[in-house]
């Protein structure tokens, strides 16, 4: 998807030398299953969605459609082929051919950026959707809207011939919305869900891209762009780490250059798709989910916990001190809770300060850690962190809690007068917290903290800090 998105926009050797190229590709090789398609993963069976993609990428490499150890790309052709070609893709590949000019937006089923503009109470709002969900809708709304479509070359000419069993121009795209090969068909649409989708299709669709309706879109975009650009400057252009694959890289990317070519924000965007390439063995790929607070949180209390603590002087001080640079000195900035954003003081992220998203079981982790730190010698451990902002973790824990006791329809009596104590002015301020709200970590974390006696006293020595 990367590949795609460097194409689409015209940065293919700008980001990526030769060299690069030449890795990717050997990569790609390197994990071809037998049967010539791909998996989801390097050890997954072959589906059409991931087969297509890597097959693009070897075409918009410089790979021929016969090149490849004993004609690599032709076998995949086949196999792809031999499962009805690129109709049958999943919904997300039928996204990524379109901007590509391989599939028609016709094919797609509707993503409105209008829903952008419900009122925030309505069920359906993205701002009530999990935060993996919401920051990806946002520019695939923009996209789909702008129904953009890059260069028309004739490398994506050949692939409209090479991917599809009938001429393109044949082929019925009200149908393809709903096509989906069995390898990539993981669970069946509701007939429910078909129904909406028809509604936005015939209907919806057709009276919101003409005037005055198109007023509407036309704020609905503004709203899902200012979305993005948030994001991007709250997380120093480093949050696609919340999606375990590099779409939200990719369509924020070609969001932010279909708005902008020359825009800051696209080319600091660009400028951290380096920072993520990973060379092994294998090839090159990017490595986008760092886990770096996760692990060191619990390796260090593996050793603490092995009575090996002075054999491992130099490791622990390390230890230390990453967890000290990349506690989170701040919330997130601005109206955070308009852009549907959690506090975050005090925290932990699942990596480095730079993702900006506090986690519950990381903080937790991290904090476990650094306490104990501060029951050992300095000279073993380093310097102690400085306490101040453990004070607000409390507030972290306890207003998921407040949050998931909400949305069950359960405010406890403790739960409410703790959120009173921990942050009375903020309560109803942030008590949105959407973002995290779903996730089960939620349910689990902050009151097994609580009962273990770690969050209480560190409210009341916030509240004995801020001098209640």
């Amino acid at each position: 998807m990367q590949v795609i998105a460097l194409y689409v926009s015209g940065e293919p050797n700008a980001i990526l030398t030769p060299e690069h190229q030449k890795e990717i590709i050997r990569y790609v090789y390197n994990h071809q299953n037998e049967d010539g398609g791909w998996g989801l993963h390097i050890e997954g069976h072959s589906i059409v969605f991931s087969s297509i993609l890597n097959y693009v990428t070897l075409r918009l490499l410089g790979e021929g459609p016969e090149d490849g150890e004993e004609k690599a790309t032709a076998r995949a052709r086949k196999w792809i082929l031999d499962r009805g070609g690129a109709v049958a893709i999943s919904s997300r590949g039928k996204f990524f051919l379109s901007l590509l000019g391989v599939y028609e937006w016709e094919g797609c089923n509707p993503i409105p950026p209008e829903i952008w503009l419900l009122p925030k109470s309505f069920p359906i709002h993205p701002g009530r959707l999990m935060s993996y969900f919401r920051l990806t809708y946002m520019p695939m709304s923009y996209l789909y809207a702008k129904n953009f479509v890059g260069t028309i070359s004739g490398l994506v000419k050949s692939l409209r011939q090479e991917l599809y069993v009938m001429p393109y121009q044949e082929i019925d795209w009200n149908k393809a919305r709903n096509t989906c090969a069995m390898e990539d068909l993981f669970h069946p649409f509701p007939w429910v869900q078909d129904m909406i989708w028809g509604f936005l299709y015939y209907l919806a669709k057709p009276i919101l891209t003409r005037w005055p309706f198109s007023i509407l879109r036309e704020k609905a975009l503004r709203k899902a762009m200012e979305r993005v650009h948030y994001e991007d400057k709250s997380t120093s252009y480093d949050n696609l780490f919340l999606c375990c694959s590099d779409l939200l890289q990719v369509i924020r990317l070609i969001a932010c250059w279909v708005e902008d070519p020359n825009s800051e924000a696209y080319k600091r965007r660009l400028a951290r798709i380096p920072d993520f390439f990973w060379v092994a063995e294998d090839g090159l790929k990017l490595q986008l989910l760092g886990s770096q607070t996760w692990d060191v949180a619990l390796s260090i209390q593996a050793i603490l916990s092995s009575d090996l603590a002075e054999e491992y002087g130099p490791t622990l001080k390390k230890a230390h001190d990453y967890l000290k640079a990349s506690q989170l000195q701040d919330d997130p900035p601005g109206n955070f809770h308009e852009m549907y954003r959690h506090i975050s003081k005090g925290g932990w992220t699942f990596a480095t300060q730079d993702h900006r998203w506090q986690v519950l079981d990381c903080t937790a982790e991290a904090l476990r850690v650094v306490l104990s730190f501060a029951q050992m010698p300095p000279e073993l451990v380093g310097e102690r962190i400085e306490t101040e902002l453990h004070y607000f973790v409390p507030a972290i824990f306890f207003h998921s809690e407040f949050n998931i006791e909400k949305k069950r329809g359960v405010l406890t009596l403790g739960t409410r007068a703790i959120i009173s104590l921990v942050d009375g002015s903020r309560t109803e301020k942030h008590k949105i917290g959407g973002t995290f709200g779903r996730q089960w970590r939620l349910q689990t974390t902050g009151p097994t903290w609580c009962y273990k006696g770690i969050a209480c006293p560190l409210l009341i020595r916030r509240l004995e800090y801020e001098g209640q």
